[in-house]
């Protein structure tokens, strides 16, 4: 496996679906010089989940995915699991707001099990809903957020956020509650961050950014963590919503077109953020 540079091609964060393309999506990640995914889980049955079963079924569907396109393409492709944040509203209204934050816990419990058995190695998406809820809804969010948490310091583990934008002080904050909660700060990710943060800014919270061409540039010569990602949806419903998974391929091959030393920045986000974050470098050729 060739990447751009020597260095491996890191999407961060994305989507697949066992219903639309897939790994075919995966397919046309490789031709474009892609290397390495982070395949987050998503629901893949009408509804959202309503026992632990659902979920269970859920990361199965993911892990199956990730070793197809594995077996297919020859892209390195980690697993990333946990009970989608707003899961927690549309469960409420089935269960019972209290029965559905016990069966979001246990969801949480159980991916940490796949990070600890190595099936898994995050947690994500956890966080909170990007839209207005209801006191008591935001509430128990927050108390699902923090047991997300728990888990991710507990198994050792980064924990990938889904949360609104955030402003200074959101990042802050997000910080000092990592530290509450035991989680360094280091271990705890800001998904589909859409601006960036000057370097140390961010409470050493560590920012995904959506790889839009513009960002990219923004960022390129910050010392990091960071990292790039489309969050590739691969929903039929919603086609061309967020990133193609061809994006971070094609934005690396334009930078390493710029010449060496633009290039050479890139070692930021596809090696050296992966292993300051997850504790692993990337290789390329099986990695």
């Amino acid at each position: 496996m060739d990447g751009i540079a020597g260095l491996p091609v890191v999407d961060h964060h994305c989507h697949l679906s066992p219903t639309h393309e897939g790994v075919r999506a995966v397919e046309r990640f490789r031709a474009a010089g892609g290397t390495h995914l982070f395949l987050a889980t998503q629901n893949y049955e009408p509804g959202v989940p309503t026992d632990l079963d659902a979920y269970r079924r859920q990361f199965e569907t993911t892990e199956q995915l990730a070793r197809q396109a594995r077996e297919r393409t020859g892209v390195v492709v980690y697993v990333v699991v946990a009970p989608y944040p707003i899961d927690l509203l549309g469960a409420a209204e089935r269960l019972g707001l209290p029965a559905a934050l016990e069966l979001h816990e246990r969801a949480l419990d159980l991916a940490g099990r796949w990070v600890r058995d190595g099936r898994a190695v995050a947690l994500g998406e956890v966080g909170w809903p990007h839209f207005p809820v209801p006191a008591e809804v935001e509430a128990a969010t927050q108390r699902a957020f923090r047991h997300a948490l728990e888990v991710a310091r507990d198994a050792g583990c980064p924990a990938v956020v889904h949360s609104p934008d955030l402003d200074d002080a959101g990042w802050q904050g997000l910080g000092e509650l990592a530290d509450r909660m035991g989680l360094p700060r280091r271990r705890l990710v800001k998904h589909y961050a859409r601006a960036r943060r000057e370097p140390r800014a961010e409470a050493s919270i560590v920012p995904s950014y959506l790889a839009k061409r513009e960002l990219v540039s923004e960022v390129l010569a910050d010392p990091g963590p960071w990292f790039l990602e489309t969050d590739f949806l691969d929903d039929a419903r919603r086609p061309g919503a967020v990133l193609d998974l061809t994006t971070v391929p094609r934005r690396a091959s334009a930078i390493a077109r710029r010449g060496s030393e633009d290039a050479a920045r890139l070692v930021v986000p596809f090696v050296r953020s992966i292993e300051q974050v997850y504790g692993f470098a990337p290789q390329l050729g099986g990695g």
